[in-house]
């Protein structure tokens, strides 16, 4: 979040994330109340995101119907692209973390690559458990590493008092959809909101003025306005995508431990995260085609592998944590927080409501549509060019490096 207000600056970003927190929770709104009206007409207890989908588009416009079958594919498309990476992230941020430890507290000469690959045994096998259950007890202790964790930052940001001087109140323009990906990454999850809320002992209670919703999105909102906006304040244009590489662990224990922690609390979730993708890929389409199969469970451990090592490899590809994070906002959230849940409910509500309020509800939610759709195109866009440019000079190093050394060779043999 610092970083993403280094990119915005302090006034828009103050504002900015208000109003995609404020657009979040709309849309979340909008996603559950065309649920309730799809399960009563269906008389079914409860549809999943992609059940909701295809439900709202078999009750929508002739066009939309003719669509509907590829509704659910579509979304976990979306679903699995998110997931998956947000284990890149997961998989940045760890190594990230890990070796700013070994290279400024023990002076270790190790790259951002060697801890990846340090750290991939360990991520496979964590991603072997099969059931939730015993992920569990972990994570809750991942939970408390991070409160803890949380409270540390805090010190280290108001230690010294954070100054306006130096600090930009707006960014430049072409800055703005990589503040965008990242808020969104930041606030959004839509995928767990329908499975958590059909487990609730009393649904109702999600929902309304000051039910568990608003007042769980106006808590993450202001924790995250708080954290960009004095983070950024504190450090500037130097903050790091990840506030924790701002930290002093070359001089301060207490820092190192702090990027530690965070460290293990991450890589624990990855495999939470990464359970969603796995559940899936194997339930929806690669399960169900081998449930004669003696060798089932083998090929499942494989599926588990696979994904592990496609997030090993695309962070091993560009390890740039804040890219990544913006890049992942704004393509997949977009789409899956924004535009379809208004889409939905204009497919749920079409023949259901006068032509009048009709007009009403195509204008009002085709204003979320075409701000996602922006944040989309624009944002992913943004986010890709910067990788390549990313990508183009770190390949630029590399070659001089290699140079270099080939030239150093050449020279120490002539002179041998």
């Amino acid at each position: 979040m610092p970083h993403a207000f280094a990119k915005s600056g302090y006034v828009v970003g103050t504002v900015g994330t208000l109003v995609i927190g404020f657009l979040c929770s709309y849309c979340i709104h909008v996603l559950l109340d065309s649920c309730y009206e799809l399960c009563k007409r269906r008389k079914v207890p409860s549809l999943t995101y992609t059940g909701a989908a295809v439900a709202a588009l078999s009750e929508g416009p002739a066009w939309c119907k003719a669509c509907a079958p590829y509704a659910a594919h579509v979304v976990n498309a979306f679903l699995l692209i998110y997931q998956i990476g947000a284990c890149c992230v997961y998989v940045v941020f760890v190594s990230e973390n890990i070796q700013y430890v070994l290279t400024k507290h023990f002076e270790l000469e190790v790259t951002v690559i060697q801890v990846m690959t340090y750290i991939l045994i360990p991520l496979v096998m964590i991603n072997w458990v099969r059931d939730l259950k015993y992920l569990a007890p972990l994570s809750a202790i991942a939970n408390a590493v991070t409160f803890v964790s949380f409270g540390i930052i805090m010190y280290y940001i108001f230690r010294e008092a954070p100054s306006l001087e130096g600090k930009h109140p707006a960014g430049k323009i072409r800055d703005f959809p990589l503040f965008f990906g990242t808020v969104l990454f930041a606030l959004e999850a839509i995928g767990v909101i329908l499975p958590l809320e059909n487990e609730m002992k009393n649904p109702k209670s999600f929902v309304g003025t000051f039910g568990v919703l608003n007042r769980g999105m106006v808590s993450i909102i202001i924790l995250y306005v708080g954290m960009g906006l004095f983070g950024y304040l504190q450090y500037g244009e130097a903050a790091a995508g990840s506030i924790t590489l701002n930290l002093p662990s070359q001089t301060e224990i207490l820092a190192s431990v702090v990027q530690c922690l965070l460290a293990f609390a991450i890589f624990i979730t990855h495999a939470l995260v990464c359970y969603v993708a796995i559940d899936i890929l194997w339930k929806e389409y690669v399960g169900v085609r081998l449930l004669n199969s003696n060798h089932r469970f083998l090929w499942e451990y494989m599926l588990r592998t696979v994904i592990v090592l496609v997030t090993f490899g695309l962070a091993a590809a560009v390890p740039e944590l804040d890219l990544f994070i913006s890049l992942f906002g704004a393509l997949c959230l977009s789409a899956l927080g924004l535009v379809f849940p208004a889409f939905i409910r204009i497919c749920t509500y079409w023949y259901y409501v006068s032509d009048s309020e009709r007009i009403r509800m195509i204008i009002k939610n085709a204003i979320v549509v075409v701000f996602g759709v922006l944040g989309l195109v624009v944002g992913t866009w943004t986010s890709l060019e910067g990788i390549i440019v990313k990508f183009s000079a770190h390949s630029v190093v590399l070659n001089s490096t290699d140079a270099g050394q080939s030239l150093a060779n050449t020279t120490s043999s002539i002179m041998l």
